[in-house]
């Protein structure tokens, strides 16, 4: 059966489609750019919040520790008059009391001092526990605004290893006319370069293994039948079903862009084959994204 006349588009060559390509990776790159700096603006109000909490948390440290202080040094001052007093009075007795009253009033003023001394190594042990908790509670805070900051610089440089990789990746990648003589959008030759052209959102791609079948099989919205494959000259030869109209394919070429055009665009369809086995073929279609009848 020969193969059915197809339509060349009489149209002028032009590097529209590149430019349009080009247009949307930067358009890709602006909105990355606009999400880092949402992920950095909300990490920003993360900050702000462990600070706002950290400062309230030492004020009110500082607050119960200064209430508890000046609670401690009140009774200090009460029990260092009272034993400035029983000094005073033991003074003033000794001239008339015994000695056995001496000794007594002294040891009443040795417990005193005994006492005090008691209460100041408590306030002395309380204001240390106190301050330890602050010094505690400071290294939490500075642990978590660390933290916080480790997440800025690794979405950054998330960010930037995904725009470089993106950058390098679509420098890499070829354009070239295809066998109706158009000039084809940029080719991608494996997963990786696939993956850029999906990014820049320019053409939808759809990734299909074809075997050697009876019967066509669909992809997208058309149908394909693999006729025959030379592995060793990475060569193969396929029928195209669309709009009703059979179209064959003859001793194509591993990454040779394979055009045909369809009622539903302006642009033509371009079916890419990456690999060539026995009886199979793999590789991608790619299809215009604005489907206005030409």
């Amino acid at each position: 059966m020969s193969p059915t006349p197809t339509y060349q588009d009489p149209r002028p060559k032009s590097s529209g489609l590149l430019i349009a390509l080009v247009s949307g990776a930067l358009i890709a790159l602006i909105a990355a750019n606009i999400y880092l700096y949402v992920q950095i603006d909300h990490l920003r109000a993360d900050v702000a919040k462990v600070r706002e909490s950290l400062s309230t948390e030492l004020s009110n440290l500082r607050d119960a520790s200064s209430v508890t202080t000046a609670s401690q040094s009140r009774h200090l001052e009460t029990m260092k008059s009272d034993l400035e007093a029983t000094r005073i009075k033991a003074r003033d007795e000794a001239r008339t009391l015994s000695s056995q009253a001496k000794a007594e009033a002294q040891a009443h003023a040795d417990q005193l001092a005994r006492q005090i001394q008691a209460e100041e190594a408590k306030v002395q042990q309380q204001v240390s526990s106190e301050i330890s908790d602050v010094k505690s509670a400071a290294n939490t805070a500075n642990a978590k605004i660390a933290d916080v900051s480790t997440d800025v610089g690794g979405v950054k440089t998330q960010v930037t290893a995904t725009q470089a990789e993106l950058q390098r990746t679509i420098a890499d990648l070829k354009s070239t006319r295809g066998d109706l003589g158009v000039q084809s959008g940029l080719i991608a030759t494996n997963s990786t370069e696939l993956t850029a052209l999906r990014r820049m959102g320019e053409r939808n791609y759809i990734e299909f293994k074809l075997g050697k079948t009876k019967a066509p099989q669909r992809v997208g919205d058309i149908t394909l039948l693999l006729k025959k494959t030379d592995p060793k000259k990475n060569k193969y030869t396929v029928e195209v079903m669309a709009d009703d109209k059979l179209t064959e394919k003859k001793d194509k070429n591993v990454n040779e862009p394979v055009q045909f055009y369809t009622s539903k665009a302006r642009q033509p369809y371009e079916m890419v084959i990456n690999q060539v086995g026995k009886d199979l073929i793999v590789g991608y279609l790619s299809t215009p994204k604005e489907q206005a009848a030409r």
